[in-house]
């Protein structure tokens, strides 16, 4: 079953994103992966239009590589299930510690399958780009996203420890599965 779509956030409602940033704030959460800084935001508008600079190479922040964001949407219900977040490139810190792609998943939507779909679609979306080789990273005790590294074709190549202590699986994945 392919249920999951991947939209633009401009075309979500701000009520939505912030539904999703409270049920994670409501498991524990403080951190949303693949949402580029979401939970950061003053606000969704100023969120949106951090976004929109980001995926252009002209005005991207300093620092910061182009990127395309994406909220996943269950088509049934169009409920938000998770979040992407696509780096065209890798700079010293990404090719070090990041990767090309962030993702998550809501809590209360997880162990369904939709972090594989979210994935094999973020890849497709990334040879459309002519990305031939991503990089992937999760920490050692999130099973669940090794899981789905690991479907979607990804290799380990290293491990390292970061600044919390915590041990991070760095993967590369082929974009062109055939």
């Amino acid at each position: 079953m392919n249920d999951i779509i991947l939209v633009a956030p401009s075309e979500i409602p701000a009520r939505e994103a912030l539904d999703y940033i409270e049920e994670h704030q409501k498991y524990g959460e403080d951190y949303l992966h693949g949402s580029s800084l979401l939970h950061q935001a003053p606000s969704y508008v100023e969120w949106l239009e951090q976004i929109r600079r980001n995926s252009d190479e002209k005005t991207v922040q300093k620092d910061w590589v182009v990127s395309s964001t994406f909220f996943a949407v269950r088509e049934s219900d169009r409920r938000i299930v998770g979040m992407v977040d696509i780096r065209h490139t890798l700079n010293d810190f990404l090719r070090d510690k990041g990767g090309h792609i962030g993702y998550g998943v809501r809590p209360t939507e997880r162990r369904k399958g939709y972090a594989t779909q979210m994935l094999e679609q973020t890849l497709a979306y990334c040879a459309i780009l002519g990305i031939e080789r991503v990089m992937i990273a999760c920490y050692s005790d999130n099973v669940g996203s090794r899981k789905t590294i690991l479907k979607c074709g990804g290799h380990l190549e290293r491990t390292f420890m970061d600044d919390t202590g915590k041990t991070v699986e760095v993967y590369w994945a082929d974009c062109s599965r055939d």
